[in-house]
């Protein structure tokens, strides 16, 4: 099992004039540590879940991009992206030189987006939900092409929603033939069948319907005739050892349930990271106890 960072809260006691140098200490650390990956989220306020809106919020690319100077091996990307806050041929531009600038580390992370009120808040259109996930499968369809590099890459791209007349990317991106994508979201309709369609990983909220969810994913791997083994199974969770490692057992104890039920990969946050002995703690203690905890399959379920 692999394990990430969930960076989704910039509201330290140190205060705002301390969020870069903390931010930077936490990166190192974790990738020092052994974290797979490290996502912040791609919100411009804090979320209801996390905390009042007010709370500070940092734009996840740029957030990402200062990341990427001050780690050397961890995998980054959002957790998720909007469709509705980027432009598709900026978008896959974005990911791009994220890729070219951290040495092939970039991961695009995408959904159809669900914070109205933080859209119509900063002047964002916000259609309705049928439009979205229309212009979350363009945004998909624009990426790849635009992340093909081939002869004919550059075509004019004409869909509903987004028009490009020449889909030049240069430089192309470090990682082929794309940078990875994961899509955010358990719908069973429309979001599971984008991710057998088009992604490289899904992501889910840890709860018991995940083997359903996965079940449902491998019905649309077998309609759109996609390997539903390609596809790297992740999940949110919140690692909290306590102050001196005492909740270790308890926390071994999510990973394996969610790995029972077939998730590779678990992607979290940690409660007070700005003490980054917590990030360490779970570099010497957590990561090593679950790597080789491996996901059950569906028919080991």
């Amino acid at each position: 099992m692999k394990i990430g960072l969930d960076i989704a809260d910039f509201t330290w006691p140190a205060g705002p004039a301390m969020i870069g140098s903390t931010l930077g200490d936490i990166a190192r650390t974790a990738d020092q540590a052994g974290f797979d990956s490290i996502w912040v989220m791609d919100h411009f306020w804090q979320i209801r879940m996390n905390g009042p809106e007010h709370h500070e919020m940092l734009e996840g690319y740029s957030a990402l991009s200062y990341i990427a100077a001050v780690t050397k091996r961890a995998k980054l990307g959002t957790m998720v992206t909007g469709v509705v806050y980027h432009h598709p041929g900026i978008l896959a531009k974005t990911v791009t030189t994220l890729d070219v600038l951290s040495g092939g580390r970039a991961w695009l992370g995408i959904g159809a987006a669900w914070n109205e009120a933080e859209s119509r808040g900063l002047g964002i259109p916000f259609p309705a939900i049928k439009e979205r996930f229309e212009r979350l499968e363009e945004t998909l369809q624009i990426c790849q092409q635009m992340w093909e590099g081939k002869r004919g890459s550059e075509k004019p791209f004409r869909g509903e929603h987004y028009q490009l007349e020449r889909p030049l990317n240069s430089p192309q991106s470090l990682t082929r033939p794309h940078p990875p994508i994961l899509i955010g979201g358990g719908g069973e309709k429309k979001t599971l069948r984008l991710v057998a369609q088009y992604a490289d990983a899904c992501n889910l909220f840890p709860t018991p319907e995940i083997p359903r969810k996965l079940d449902i994913l491998r019905e649309h791997c077998r309609v759109v005739g996609r390997n539903y083994d390609e596809i790297e199974k992740t999940a949110v969770f919140t690692f909290d050892l306590g102050d001196n490692g005492e909740n270790l057992g308890k926390v071994i104890g999510g990973l394996k349930w969610l790995a029972s039920m077939g998730i590779q990969t678990v992607i979290g946050h940690v409660p007070k990271m700005y003490e980054t002995k917590r990030l360490e703690m779970i570099g010497e203690k957590l990561i090593p106890a679950v790597a080789d905890l491996e996901a059950a399959t569906a028919g080991s379920r």
